[in-house]
């Protein structure tokens, strides 16, 4: 593995003037925050490890959390040099680099509060054994930010995979070329005719070899990564992106299995959701510590807590007002979802509920700020159902940390 990385070091470098424009934004940083850690008071000065870090990712980190202290370890030299090159043209003293394996993070010596490990753990020869390794360095309250590849999404990248096992096809330039090449043959009905065509990763020959001529990877099914979390002491928290695993987001809500879906557990609802749509190819999620504080439960709707709640909105969120549907008066819609399924159509009283969010407020005082109309009769119940359907969505996160340990929540 370590080789692969070194001839072939992978994302590329790119320039980050814009991306660092971009998290300049402190209402992007903080809705970042609560993302992860929705009881806890905002801060921005975090121990955050990026594990197998790659050429660009531990400097993207340091520069949208200039508060917070980055540690980012790879196995390869090749793109530590690139983040370095990164690290000194944007002037990153925030972050520190090291060339160490996932599984031995433990040598760092110290705890962090945020652990991103995106890509990585699937290309471990023992994904269990990082884990373990990144759970031993994770603080008592701290998260963990995780993507691996999803299983039934790249039926097609497995089959080329195969494919060119059989043939012995290598990683070299040459042979990367020749793929390539072979790959515009590739019949329009294959499962992974769709990738080539979308993804503009398979028009790079990096991204060509990480894809089909990497020499160790795995694929995760939903239940196969919840149990890679908890057997490694860790609790699942949420998926970043939730709406594509619920069944109440989905043209399933609408259909004769709705109330069966609705039954079953919600592992068992992220798992048939991810059958269903059949096109997820990874899978990420932010886990806590199996001990952590808290009962990750969040957000709670019941009883009055949910009026303390401090919704903030997303930055990929987007609200809509041309070419509605009858009787709507806004569509919302997350734009990092890819699945066309997955819009909220809301009317004029939602609409007003929505435009009141400013990132600070709670929701009991956007009720009193929504309640203009004639008859706003029933607005909380109607709020209650809104705002927890904004956060199914993807369109909110929610800061609550005014109302953790105050006994039942409920609002005076």
């Amino acid at each position: 593995m370590q080789g692969f990385y070194e001839q072939h070091p992978y994302p590329p470098p790119s320039a980050l003037d814009g991306y660092r424009r971009r998290w300049e934004d402190d209402g992007r940083r903080r809705a970042d925050f609560h993302l992860h850690f929705p009881e806890a008071a905002y801060r921005g000065n975090l121990q955050v490890l990026v594990a197998g870090c790659g050429t660009s990712q531990a400097a993207r980190h340091a520069l949208r959390r200039p508060g917070s202290h980055v540690v980012g370890i790879d196995v390869s030299a090749a793109s530590l040099g690139h983040t370095d090159a990164l690290k000194r043209k944007h002037g990153l003293s925030n972050l520190e680099l090291a060339r160490l394996p996932v599984e031995r993070a433990g040598e760092l010596g110290r705890s962090f509060d945020l652990i991103i490990c995106t890509g990585v753990l699937h290309h471990l020869p023992d994904p269990a054994e990082g884990l373990s390794a990144l759970r031993g360095v994770l603080a008592p309250d701290g998260a963990v930010h995780l993507m691996v590849y999803g299983t039934y999404g790249r039926a097609g990248v497995a089959m080329l995979q195969e494919y060119c096992r059989r043939l012995g096809v290598g990683a070299s330039d040459q042979e990367i070329r020749d793929l390539a090449l072979t790959l515009t043959a590739l019949p329009r009905s294959h499962p992974l005719a769709r990738l080539l065509a979308e993804s503009p990763d398979f028009q790079r020959k990096d991204a060509l070899a990480d894809a089909l001529l990497n020499p160790q990877e795995r694929a995760f099914s939903v239940p196969q990564l919840l149990d890679l979390i908890e057997s490694e002491g860790l609790r699942f928290g949420r998926w970043v992106r939730q709406a594509p695993y619920l069944p109440q987001c989905s043209g399933l809500a609408a259909t004769p299995h709705a109330g069966r879906l609705a039954a079953l557990p919600l592992k068992e609802q992220y798992a048939a959701l991810e059958l269903f749509r059949g096109t997820m190819l990874r899978h990420s999620l932010i886990a806590y510590g199996d001990d952590a504080p808290g009962d990750g439960c969040l957000p709670r709707f019941e009883g009055g807590e949910w009026l303390r709640y401090v919704p903030i909105r997303l930055p990929e969120a987007a609200c809509l007002r041309e070419r509605l549907p009858a009787g709507a008066a806004a569509v919302l819609i997350n734009q990092a979802h890819s699945y066309r399924d997955l819009f909220l159509p809301i009317d004029a009283e939602q609409l007003r509920l929505y435009e009141a969010i400013d990132g600070a407020t709670a929701i009991a005082g956007l009720l009193e700020r929504a309640a203009v109309g004639k008859d706003s009769s029933g607005l909380r119940e109607r709020a209650r159902r809104f705002y927890g359907q904004l956060w199914f969505y993807d369109q909110v996160v929610f800061d609550a940390s005014t109302v953790r340990g105050k006994g039942n929540g409920e609002t005076p």
